[in-house]
């Protein structure tokens, strides 16, 4: 900001400003790094935004916010149904300043100009209200932490002090005040393990105070989240026997003598439960197909009025209140993965005629991402790429694959899967979160791309929707003739490929050659290569892929071992065709 009036600064003035493409001028983190070093030397010890000269210490330089801003007042303006924390202790709280330090979000393109809030004092408070019964749960967390459940992750990977304070406040709130007294400690501590355990399962954990943050973002990749959480599931089931174990104060010593009641909390079978939510989600993407198909085939309308006209139909029914909840659901699927279409289509147009793309339709984009985890975010990364977006391509892939974790179950609306059961971590979220809204985020559907979208994909999957040669027609499926004039493919190794592209034109050699050597751990693990929806597809990419590579024997070889794997209304005889001009 200027110093003279309230107005921001338009002239960089000092070696740490930088000014960005809209002429707004921001102070980057190499300010707080600048001071470090002339501070610290050549003893500086950084960790995230702290810095020090010695281990067991941190020092943050911050800046004060004038005023608390609108995520942390969000915290306080909520309504709070729960038991914690006490009105008095949220007046005080209230007075508490917010500071800003260094601390971009980690890949980002303006990772070095982004600053987080920190709430730290009112945490701190929050802290200074607790009981003792509540500071030695906290306390007995954390042993365990250290002792038990951080031995085995991956390098890079955290499980910190930080994520086991949110779960205890988190069950503060919603535990009953007499419930936190001495002789109940070891059932105090099994309830912050469930709310541990809640938060590893549905692969988020939620900041107490400042909305829309998780904590395990960038800190805890989902294999490690899912290992932990089956690591506190066995200590619960062994009724937190675990804890008599800890060497730590001799603190185990010290627990056998109290001798409590320690309640058994059950789990609860979720198999039956996640597959019904499973075949649910495949009849609503089957359906949503169907559709599509119906209006693509349309001569009256098209599938670009037909679906205006279906949204308008189905957004009046809405507003009317005509429509149960489930069908209500059903109804909101339909209107966003349409609307989602919607953009595709126009954005392939804008490409197909070397017109901009419009801001509504980037902005319908925003509201649309969410059809699942991954596939709309996949087709926005393709289209990005096609228009020649390759930083923001990487970007999306990036949140991709911090999404695409091994909880997530894939749904296709074209093939049943080879594995009916879906897993086990998606069927215990399906349990806990109902809602329709939660479980998009543990769903992908395969990528699909209509030929009203064509200019949206790389031109590889041209060659999908043309993949019938001769008289292959005559041997579709019935069910099949719906999708065989589409390009579909599983959202993971579609992933994989469109980082091998957008990697490849940004020259980072060794992300590139990553994502296609695991393009060949889907091929070469059989088990994982027939649970593929589309496994002809995902070859077909391989082989393409290794064209570019310039292996070109390795890739027939690939487009021959697709054709062998599906021999009629497959890609692979147009590239084979291709390659050698043979039919």
């Amino acid at each position: 900001m200027r110093s003279d009036e309230p107005l921001p600064e338009t002239h960089v003035l000092g070696p740490d400003d930088v000014i960005d493409s809209q002429g707004r001028v921001f102070l980057s983190h190499l300010y707080v790094i600048r001071q470090a070093d002339e501070a610290f030397g050549a003893n500086l010890l950084r960790r995230g935004p702290s810095n020090s000269d010695h281990e067991d210490f941190d020092y943050v330089l911050a800046f004060p916010c004038n005023s608390l801003p609108p995520e942390i007042l969000a915290w306080f303006d909520a309504m709070r149904p729960g038991f914690w924390p006490p009105p008095e202790v949220f007046r005080i709280s209230r007075q508490c300043p917010c500071f800003l330090v260094a601390d971009g979000d980690r890949g980002s393109p303006t990772e070095r100009i982004e600053w987080r809030i920190t709430p730290n004092l009112i945490e701190r408070h929050l802290m200074f209200s607790l009981n003792n019964v509540q500071k030695k749960c906290l306390i007995v967390l954390k042993m365990l932490k250290k002792q038990e459940l951080t031995q085995h992750l991956h390098e890079g990977c955290k499980f910190t002090s930080f994520h086991c304070k949110t779960a205890l406040f988190f069950t503060l709130e919603r535990t009953p005040s007499d419930v936190w007294r001495e002789q109940g400690l070891l059932e105090c501590i099994v309830r912050c393990l469930h709310t541990i355990r809640e938060f590893l399962i549905q692969g988020e954990c939620p900041h107490y105070i400042v909305e829309n943050v998780d904590l395990f973002d960038k800190k805890l990749c989902r294999e490690c989240q899912l290992k932990l959480e089956k690591q506190i599931r066995v200590i619960i089931q062994d009724d937190i026997h675990v804890l008599f174990n800890l060497q730590i104060d001799d603190l185990g010593e010290r627990l056998m003598q109290l001798h409590p009641h320690v309640e058994r909390f059950p789990d609860q079978s979720a198999s039956v439960g996640g597959k019904l939510t499973f075949d649910m989600w495949t009849f609503y993407v089957k359906c949503f197909t169907r559709i599509c198909k119906h209006m693509c085939d349309s001569r009256d309308t098209g599938f670009y009025q037909g679906a205006i006209d279906l949204i308008n139909v189905l957004t009046f029914r809405q507003a009317n209140a005509t429509f149960s909840r489930y069908e209500s659901n059903s109804a909101q699927f339909l209107i966003t993965n349409l609307l989602s279409s919607l953009a595709f289509v126009a954005s392939s147009y804008c490409i197909q005629t070397g017109q901009p793309v419009p801001r509504d339709v980037w902005q319908l984009y925003s509201k649309t991402l969410d059809t699942d985890v991954a596939s709309s975010r996949l087709k926005l990364a393709s289209m990005l790429y096609c228009q020649g977006y390759l930083y923001r391509s990487a970007y999306v892939l990036n949140d991709v694959q911090q999404r695409l974790d091994n909880s997530v179950t894939s749904v296709c609306g074209c093939r049943l899967p080879r594995n009916e059961q879906p897993p086990e971590a998606f069927c215990e979220y399906a349990l806990r979160h109902g809602n329709p809204e939660r479980l998009t985020r543990k769903i992908a559907f395969c990528v699909r791309f209509m030929r009203e979208e064509m200019y949206c994909a790389p031109v590889i999957l041209w060659f999908e929707m043309y993949r019938s040669v001769g008289d292959d027609v005559n041997h579709i499926h019935v069910s099949d003739r719906i999708w065989m004039d589409w390009a579909e493919v599983d959202a993971r190794p579609f992933m994989l490929y469109l980082q091998y592209l957008v990697f490849g034109g940004l020259r980072e050699r060794q992300r590139q050659l990553q994502a296609l050597q695991g393009l060949w751990n889907i091929c070469l693990n059989r088990v994982t290569f027939e649970d593929m929806y589309h496994p002809e597809t995902v070859g077909n990419l391989l082989g393409h892929c290794e064209e570019m590579e310039g292996h070109v024997e390795r890739a027939l070889r690939m487009y021959n071992a697709s054709r062998n794997y599906i021999p009629r209304n497959n890609a692979a005889n147009l590239h084979i065709h291709r390659l050698t001009g043979l039919q």
